[in-house]
């Protein structure tokens, strides 16, 4: 068993998934952790992206899904395919700045914390500034979310009230903290806590299935956490609130349309449960 399997998803941005990969392995040049990278490809290759990453990283392993299955179960495959004592779900749009060591650094946070489950870094864009990574499970925060998505928090004060409780805008992101949930674009998952709880429920295709996730860490009693120490920069393209107005991003954004979708099986699945754990 491996110490770590890393994973990233390719979908038709050779480019960016390149740059993630490279600084994977950058990051863990000198780290004496026994890992394994992973790119599992949901666009059958269209790009390219197999030889390019066999011509630059000769030790990374490359999985053709077969079609574009979604975020979670694309991920679940990569988990699968190597066991390890901990499994490093990372977005091909992030990057991981030079020298910083924070994947060791982020196992290391859990080997000296063995009843966590999750931990998340510090997101940061790549403008240095903050970038919200961790949520809470608020009824009325997740109720105003789709309208967070179209950015309506914007226009209305109370939505912005809202959505600044979803986000945790009221406490000190240079701390150290459990958190109800953390972003699913750079998360490490402790292999035992996976054992008991399951992977990434395949019944979203992409949105809210790192929230259900955690939901499913905290009800099996393994925290989920918030290392403000480890920062890696995402781009966060927000890419389903691209079409503004309800109606026009329904009909015109498939990804505003999947994240909704996503919204409602949270909301449906999940209705008797909104608990506070942070």
């Amino acid at each position: 068993m491996k110490d770590v399997n890393i994973i990233t998803i390719n979908y038709h941005n050779k480019d960016e998934t390149l740059v993630a990969v490279e600084s994977i392995f950058n990051d863990l040049k000198e780290s004496s952790l026994d890992f394994t990278v992973l790119v599992v490809d949901n666009s059958q290759n269209a790009d390219g992206i197999k030889d390019a990453l066999a011509d630059r990283f000769p030790k990374i392993r490359y999985i053709d899904s077969g079609s574009n299955i979604g975020f979670g179960k694309a991920n679940n495959l990569g988990f699968r395919d190597a066991p390890a004592k901990y499994y490093f779900a990372f977005n091909s749009d992030a990057v991981i700045p030079e020298n910083s060591r924070a994947i060791e650094r982020m196992v290391d946070f859990m080997e000296e914390n063995e009843k966590v489950g999750i931990v998340g870094p510090k997101l940061l864009n790549f403008d240095d500034t903050l970038q919200y990574s961790c949520y809470r499970f608020n009824r009325r925060s997740l109720l105003v979310k789709p309208f967070k998505q179209i950015n309506w928090e914007k226009k209305y004060k109370i939505l912005n009230n809202y959505a600044n409780e979803l986000v945790m805008k009221d406490f000190d992101h240079n701390e150290t903290r459990p958190v109800d949930w953390v972003l699913g674009a750079a998360m490490l998952i402790r292999h035992q806590a996976i054992e008991e709880v399951g992977w990434f429920d395949e019944r979203y295709f992409m949105y809210l299935e790192d929230a259900d996730w955690c939901v499913r860490m905290w009800e099996a009693g393994w925290p989920v956490y918030y290392l403000h120490c480890v920062e890696i920069k995402h781009k966060y393209g927000r890419d389903s609130a691209k079409v503004p107005g309800i109606f026009k991003a329904l009909f015109k954004n498939r990804l505003a349309r999947i994240h909704l979708l996503s919204w409602l099986k949270y909301m449906k699945k999940w209705r008797r449960s909104f608990k506070f754990y942070e």
